[in-house]
């Protein structure tokens, strides 16, 4: 029996990969670079205080790497083009015939549906080196996919949206039949819910055309937090309100009508003359701790308290996410989970 655990369960560790110079993050010299190591350093310290962290560093770059995360976090060496582990790496997932208890699904992956400022050639094994490194197997798929593309409550349900797994630059020809039936197979889910889209700013440059880790995320089975952007002079305005009416009206795999949360978007709704995708939706649940990313705004504490209700035993730490952003993603987009076995 194959079943991807709910974040919010045990994990073994956590596993990050350190900000390479790229298209992305700038060259090695580039201010932009070295402040996105500080936050991805921060964000795994931060982790590392409540379960173990791996930080993927490129090739030659472990000393920088541990001189940026300290000796909190472990570091290992592997190719790489990008640091969205979430994207990159493996799911893990329990499955009862394998010897450890784990295996890792490797996605096919193609820079976000082969976009033109993306390179791969790296990014595209660095699931399997992870899935070595942590001692599980790996079941490859042919759904190219990213982590940050699904969300599962652990008991059946997982949440897709249809301008990731069908989108022609990943899985031309795919129907979504097909793609809910390869979904299903890899992480042991009965049920998918389909939404139509992502945020607004997240089909611009350095966007992933959708992913579900910025709109929608379980909270606990039966219960989902999506974003609510309440500014009609936002354009997520009407996208977070369909969002959440699919939501709404849909049953997980147990048959239950979704209760949905709303966790409502920073009150700010442009920076550098864009309209942003700033969102709490993209936040981490681990061992004792909810990493939320958080944007100098009147909201913060609002989402913070929300999360810490629904998340009760755990401690909500802060982390200014807006560097993150600024590259095209979240605390969620560069962590990625091992479950404990």
């Amino acid at each position: 029996m194959i079943r991807m655990p709910a974040e919010w369960e045990a994990h073994e560790r956590t596993w990050m990969a350190f900000p390479p110079p790229n298209a992305t993050f700038g060259d090695e010299d580039s201010p932009e670079l070295a402040g996105a190591r500080r936050v991805w350093a921060r964000v795994a310290n931060t982790v590392a205080r409540y379960e173990p962290v791996t930080l993927v560093a490129g090739l030659g770059q472990a000393a920088l790497a541990r001189s940026f995360a300290g000796p909190g976090v472990d570091v290992v060496e592997v190719p790489l083009d990008d640091a969205w582990m979430r994207d990159i790496g493996p799911t893990f997932v329990h499955d009862h015939a394998s010897p450890t208890g784990l295996a890792a699904v490797d996605w096919r992956f193609n820079g976000w549906g082969a976009q033109d400022w993306a390179a791969w050639d790296r990014d595209q094994d660095v699931a399997r080196r992870v899935a070595g490194l942590a001692g599980q197997p790996v079941t490859g798929s042919a759904l190219t996919a990213e982590g940050g593309g699904l969300h599962v409550d652990g008991e059946g349900t997982v949440l897709l949206t249809e301008t990731v797994q069908l989108d022609p630059g990943r899985n031309p020809g795919w129907t979504k039949a097909r793609a809910e039936a390869e979904v299903h197979a890899r992480l042991g889910t009965t049920t998918a819910i389909w939404l139509p889209r992502g945020l607004t700013r997240d089909y611009g440059e350095f966007g992933t055309r959708g992913h579900v880790d910025l709109v929608a995320a379980f909270l606990r089975p039966g219960v989902v937090a999506v974003h609510r952007q309440a500014d009609p002079a936002h354009p997520d305005h009407d996208v977070s309100k369909e969002i959440a009416e699919v939501l709404a009206t849909s049953r997980d795999a147990r048959g239950r009508r979704l209760e949905v949360v709303e966790i409502p978007a920073p009150a700010v709704l442009t920076a550098d003359g864009e309209f942003v995708d700033y969102s709490y939706l993209n936040h981490y649940v681990a061992n004792g701790v909810v990493v939320l990313g958080v944007f100098g705004d009147p909201n913060d504490a609002v989402a913070a308290d929300l999360l810490r209700r629904a998340h009760p035993g755990r401690t909500v730490e802060l982390v200014d996410a807006r560097p993150i952003f600024a590259r095209g993603g979240g605390i969620h987009c560069i962590t990625q989970q091992q479950p404990a076995s």
